[in-house]
């Protein structure tokens, strides 16, 4: 018999451990407590302590589930049997405290020496004086783009909505004539965005005549609303019934989108939009008919997709989903599997390939901008909802920019940086969204905590019933450095192989 002794209490290792590793000796066995600023740790999901009992001695680990800053602190283990007890505290750092995210300044550090001050201070001189430099010369030639022209000054700031989907990017070089002088904006999803004209257009020989894109325009008379689907910022969405827009059918439903008070700046922004939609023809993105602009509102007409959007849809067929009948739970049995699971995210792959095709980047990929229609047929699309609808799954700055941070990578959460390579870390949480039926990524966490997560190297769980090789596929999405993430083309090659070893099962619906 001896007393307790204490013969290792390491620290974690920072940023990268989530355990504190501990060995106790002692006979018999003790009995360990641990305590956090002075309160006894309870077990949790989020903290537990593992642990193997050998003949003469303890070994384990604390451990940590998703770490915040919130952990960093003094933990002491009291290991006791009747002989004794031992003592031993250490310090556990997990995450550095979150920068503060305001709407105007940067992140602020410590002041320095004063020579580096004064080098600051010299060099921001002729930064300013470069700026009001390049500012006379667009000036001058009359070509200003709000595209390009933000560097990582702030860490988040209110100055744009960067959460606009389907942002136009041109990869290679932009001829002069791609910039229309000061109309650089277009309504999406119900935002004001910075957009590049489609480089599509000038692919023969950079013609700066563009060829008019023609936008269907639909009698308001075709048009009968029958049911509200929801409101965005900018207006409604209805269930609407259109007469004589398909050759084969008298009447088809659509959804309709409406522009409320529509100012004559939101009227040339809506046509554009329309143009760029017009453009935008593929089997997985959501199908847009045309406009109605004969009085207002003013219309978009975009096809109706049966089962909405597919964060719904995944919730409610998943292991917890509920239905009520005569107000009591009855269990649903439309569970998805893993084909089917599978089959939604080859779909939305193959949507943004064609994306990245057209050199479009997206911003606010989620599975609550993805649709779902008859079949287990998934489109991806976007009615601007979701900033109301799925309000907690945004992080607002300055006002009115609603960030989907939780589906951001560090370069765009720190830089405000939306390239391909960032819809496809987008597409790695998608993945995570599937596998979880519907879950919000990192829901046990606050904003700023994921702010601090995501920045500083973390990344979301493998699911429960998550298989390894599509969790690989997740953190291939989600490597640090945008250019070693995965391709999108190689990630629907990597699902069809799977979807090749396990059959898919469309009868889901009924």
């Amino acid at each position: 018999s001896n007393p307790p002794s204490i013969v290792k209490l390491k620290e974690p290792e920072r940023r990268h451990d989530t355990c504190i590793e501990f060995t106790v000796r002692g006979s018999p066995h003790p009995t360990l407590r641990w305590f956090y600023k002075d309160k006894e740790i309870t077990h949790t999901e989020y903290v537990r302590p593992d642990m193997d009992i050998y003949q003469d001695y303890i070994e384990g680990c604390l451990t940590f589930k998703n770490p915040t800053h919130h952990n960093n602190g003094n933990y002491t283990l009291e290991a006791t049997n009747y002989l004794g007890e031992a003592i031993s505290t250490v310090y556990g750092h997990f995450l550095d405290k979150p920068f503060e995210v305001t709407p105007t300044a940067e992140t602020h550090k410590p002041e320095e020496d004063t020579f580096g001050i004064s080098i600051a201070v010299g060099l921001a001189g002729f930064a300013c004086l470069m700026l009001v430099v390049l500012f006379l010369l667009l000036n001058k030639y009359g070509r200003h783009s709000k595209f390009g022209m933000k560097g990582p000054v702030a860490v988040i700031s209110g100055e744009e909505d960067s959460a606009s989907p389907l942002h136009h990017v041109n990869h290679g070089i932009i001829s002069p004539c791609t910039l229309d002088a000061g109309q650089d904006a277009v309504v999406i999803g119900m935002t004001r965005i910075p957009v590049i004209e489609n480089p599509q257009y000038f692919r023969h020989g950079h013609n700066c005549n563009k060829p008019n894109t023609y936008v269907q325009h639909i009698k308001r008379r075709e048009i009968i609303l029958k049911r509200e689907l929801g409101e965005g910022a900018f207006g409604k969405v209805f269930l609407a019934e259109c007469y004589n827009l398909s050759p084969n059918k008298d009447t088809m439903l659509v959804a309709v989108k409406t522009l409320k008070d529509p100012t004559l700046a939101a009227r040339k922004d809506f046509q554009r939009e329309a143009e760029l939609l017009t453009n935008l023809q593929h089997e997985h993105i959501v199908k847009f008919y045309g406009v109605c602009v004969d009085g207002d509102p003013l219309i978009m007409v975009f096809e109706y997709m049966k089962h909405g959007d597919l964060n719904k849809f995944l919730r409610a067929h998943g292991p917890d989903a509920m239905i009520l009948v005569d107000g009591q739970p009855l269990q649903t049995n439309g569970e998805l599997g893993f084909s089917q699971m599978l089959h939604i995210a080859s779909q939305i792959a193959a949507g943004m390939i064609y994306l990245a095709s057209q050199h479009f980047v997206h911003r606010d990929l989620a599975t609550r901008n993805c649709l779902v229609g008859n079949g287990l047929l998934v489109k991806i699309g976007d009615f601007g909802m979701s900033r109301d609808i799925y309000s907690t799954d945004y992080y607002r700055v300055g006002g009115h920019t609603m960030l989907p941070i939780r589906w951001m990578p560090p370069e765009s959460i720190m830089y405000r940086k939306f390239t391909t390579e960032s819809d496809v870390w987008s597409f790695g949480v998608i993945l995570w969204e599937i596998f979880t039926y519907g879950k919000q990524p990192w829901f046990q966490l606050s904003n700023n905590e994921v702010i601090e997560c995501i920045t500083q190297g973390r990344v979301l769980e493998c699911p429960r019933l998550c298989p390894r090789e599509v969790y690989d596929m997740m953190l291939g999405c989600w490597q640090r450095e945008p250019q070693q993430r995965l391709n999108i083309k190689d990630i629907q090659k990597m699902l069809f192989a799977l979807m090749k070893a396990t059959p898919v099962y469309l009868d889901i619906l009924g």
